[in-house]
C-alpha cells in the first residue's frame, strides 16, 4: 500500500524544535521527556486538544533512560493523563520520521482510526555506554558498546564506517572534492535563506524547546545551535576525513539533539484541525529500498523512484525536493541518477547543514517541504533520505 488516498496532514499540524549540535542546550534533557513536553506545549499553543490522538508512534534511535516505556510514557505526557493513548516505539535510524508518518497513514487508509500522531525525539549528546554479558569470553569479561561512536564507525552487516559508505558511492560516480565543496557551499547559502527576515521561514514550522538551566529556572531554545559558518575558502582548506577520499568534516552533517511531531488524519479531520482549511496536504505515496552493502548514499534513489512511480508522477512534476543527506555525495548521486539540478534541491538548507538528531531529522525536512510548497502555491513535493544499514525511504506529498 505505497499509494495512499485517504491520509492527510493538517496545515501547521506539525512542528520541529531547533536542532542543537551535541553537547549544546539540549544535551542534558531526557529526549523522551523533552519531546513529549515540547509536543504538549505545541498542542496548547495551537489550541488543539491532544486527546484527539487515537494512536501515537514514538520514533527514537538513541537509548534514553526508561526507553522500555518510551512510547506509552511519551503518549501519557503529551495528553497529560487525560487519555490513555495506545502507542508504539519505532526505530529506523535516519528514516524514522518518514516511516512513522507512513505507519499512521496506513492505519488511516484502512480505517483503523481517524487521527494519529508521529512524535520523534533523539539526543546524540551524552550517548549511553552499554555492557553485554560475555560468559564464554576470557574470564567472563563483559563486552562494552559506545552506543553512538561504535555504530557510526561500523555497520556490522557491511563492515564499513558510515563515511566510508559515502566514499564508496563518491568513487563509483567519480565526483571530486571540488564538486562536493561547491554543493556544500550551496546548501549553506540555502540555509541562510531560512534565516532571512528574522528567520521568517523557520518560524513557519519551528517551535522552541524549554530546558532546565537550574533547579527552578528554565529557558527557551528558539534557534538552531552549532551551524558552522561556511565559505569556499574554508572548505578548500579542509582535508578529506578518509585517506584518498573527497568528503571533509565540512561536507557532512554533525550529530545533534532535537524533536518533532506531526498529526496525520482523514481529510475531514485534517480540515477541522488545520490552521487554514483551504490548504490541503495529502500523503500520496511512500517508497523504500535497500542499497548494495556499503553504498548507503545510493539508497534514497530507488526509494524515491518507487514513491514517484506509485504516485503516478515524474521528477518534472515536482515543485520541491528535500533530502536527508548526511554526506553531500547523497545529493550529487541523486541529482545525477534522477535528472535533478543539484542546486535546485533543498531550498532553505537541509540536515547536512543544521545537523542530524537521527529520528527527528526527516520530520523537520518534511515540515520544511510542506511549507515551501505552500509558499509556491501548492503542487507535488518529494522527501527522500538514507538510513544506517544502506536503507532508503521517500515520500510524495501534494499540497493543494
Amino acid at each position: 500500500m505505497s499509494r495512499l488516498s485517504k491520509a492527510f496532514i493538517p496545515f501547521k499540524g506539525y512542528f520541529s524544535s531547533p536542532f542543537c549540535r551535541w553537547q549544546g542546550s539540549l544535551a542534558n534533557e531526557n529526549a523522551i521527556v523533552l519531546g513529549a513536553a515540547t509536543a504538549n506545549r505545541w498542542f496548547k499553543k495551537r489550541k488543539l486538544d491532544p486527546t484527539v490522538i487515537d494512536y501515537l508512534y514514538f520514533g527514537m534511535t538513541v537509548a534514553q533512560r526508561y526507553m522500555f516505556y518510551s512510547h506509552t510514557w511519551a503518549a501519557a505526557m503529551v495528553a497529560e493523563g487525560a487519555k490513555d493513548i495506545p502507542a508504539l516505539m519505532i526505530n529506523q535510524a535516519c528514516t524514522t520520521s518518514a516511516t512513522g508518518i507512513y505507519l499512521v497513514a496506513q492505519n488511516i487508509e484502512v480505517g483503523a482510526y481517524q487521527t494519529g500522531y508521529a512524535l520523534m525525539a533523539d539526543r546524540c549528546s551524552n550517548g549511553p555506554h552499554t555492557v553485554w554479558a560475555n560468559p564464554t569470553g576470557p574470564g567472563g569479561e563483559l563486552e562494552s558498546e559506545n552506543w553512538m561512536m561504535d555504530n557510526f564507525n561500523r555497520d556490522p552487516a557491511a563492515g564499513f564506517k558510515m563515511i566510508q559508505t559515502a566514499e564508496n558511492v563518491a568513487k563509483k560516480i567519480g565526483t571530486t572534492k571540488e564538486e562536493c565543496d561547491a554543493v556544500t557551499l550551496r546548501r549553506y547559502k540555502q540555509y541562510l535563506d531560512s534565516l532571512a527576515n528574522d528567520r521568517a521561514f523557520q518560524k513557519r514550522y519551528m517551535f522552541p524547546a524549554e530546558v532546565k538551566i537550574g533547579k527552578k529556572e528554565t529557558k527557551l531554545v528558539e534557534e538552531d545551535e552549532g551551524v558552522t559558518p561556511t565559505t569556499a575558502e574554508g572548505l578548500a582548506k579542509l582535508a578529506p576525513v578518509e585517506p584518498g577520499g573527497v568528503l571533509t568534516y565540512g561536507s557532512q552533517t554533525h550529530p545533534a539533539d532535537g524533536n518533532c511531531g506531526c498529526i496525520i488524519s482523514t481529510r475531514e479531520k485534517a480540515r477541522e484541525l488545520s490552521a487554514d482549511p483551504k490548504v490541503e496536504i495529502q500523503i500520496v505515496s511512500y517508497g523504500f529500498a535497500r542499497a548494495k552493502k556499503g553504498y548507503m548514499a545510493e539508497a534514497p534513489v530507488p526509494a524515491a523512484q518507487m514513491a514517484l512511480r506509485d504516485a503516478g508522477i515524474t521528477v518534472k512534476d515536482l515543485k520541491a525536493v528535500k533530502t536527508h543527506s548526511p554526506f553531500v555525495v547523497n545529493d550529487i548521486y541523486m541529482s545525477r541518477m534522477m535528472g535533478m539540478d543539484v542546486n535546485w534541491m533543498n531550498n532553505y538548507g537541509n540536515s547536512m547543514i543544521y545537523g542530524h538528531p537521527q529520528g527527528p531529522t526527516g520530520g523537520r525536512l518534511i515540515a520544511e517541504l510542506i511549507e515551501e510548497m505552500a509558499m509556491l502555491g501548492g503542487g507535488y513535493g518529494l522527501w527522500a533520505g538514507c538510513a544506517a544499514g544502506d536503507t532508503g525511504a521517500a515520500m510524495v506529498f501534494k499540497v493543494g
